[in-house]
């Protein structure tokens, strides 16, 4: 009884495929546009998906490599709250601060810093190569975390783009199809008529 079921429920996925005189051609673009969406949704999405981390995830760690910490000290003082321009509560803002570069001379610049704190105090700021400031890099934890999101939009995302193609393809099958089966009542249609009148 249960393998009954079993090939039946196998038919039924298949039928598409099976010999059948009420099959068109219309039938068997669709089936095989069904499968090769979802080959290439499962396939393409995770090679897609693996790639875009894997490149975030080289570009965090560059970033790491590239920025070193510097301690520098705060030329004003900085706020005890500050309103982020989207109406929300941060915890860090935008401060003139000075350090001391590699050459020895004196430099000044805007920096992130922690809220609350008085002029003259140490604070940490982060250079790049160039010895510009930046943005402290992110964490190995966070960076692969982020990676981790970054491959899996970018897999839904390809894996959204092909399924709407291959829904455009379907709808124009669907399309050819009405329009054959127009064709065809038009042939077919006065016949009927004829008969029940």
């Amino acid at each position: 009884m249960r393998e009954e079921r079993r090939t039946k429920r196998t038919k039924h996925l298949l039928w598409r495929w099976r010999s059948n005189p009420l099959r068109r051609h219309d039938d068997i673009v669709e089936a095989w546009t069904v499968l090769a969406v979802w080959t290439v949704i499962a396939l393409g999405g995770t090679i897609v998906g693996v790639l875009t981390s894997e490149v975030a995830d080289d570009s965090f760690t560059q970033q790491r490599s590239e920025r070193h910490a510097v301690e520098a000290v705060l030329v004003e003082s900085t706020p005890d709250a500050a309103l982020t321009g989207r109406g929300t509560m941060s915890d860090q803002v935008l401060a003139t601060v000075r350090w001391t570069a590699s050459n020895g001379s004196a430099r000044t610049g805007q920096a992130l810093v922690h809220m609350g704190q008085e002029a003259g105090s140490k604070v940490v700021v982060w250079l790049d190569d160039t010895g510009q400031l930046t943005r402290e890099p992110q964490s190995a934890a966070d960076a692969a975390v982020e990676a981790a999101v970054l491959g899996t939009g970018a897999a839904v995302a390809f894996g959204g783009m092909v399924y709407g193609t291959g829904r455009v393809v379907r709808w124009r099958l669907d399309q050819r199809r009405y329009d054959q089966w127009g064709r065809e009542w038009e042939q077919t249609g006065p016949q009927w008529r004829r008969k029940t009148t």
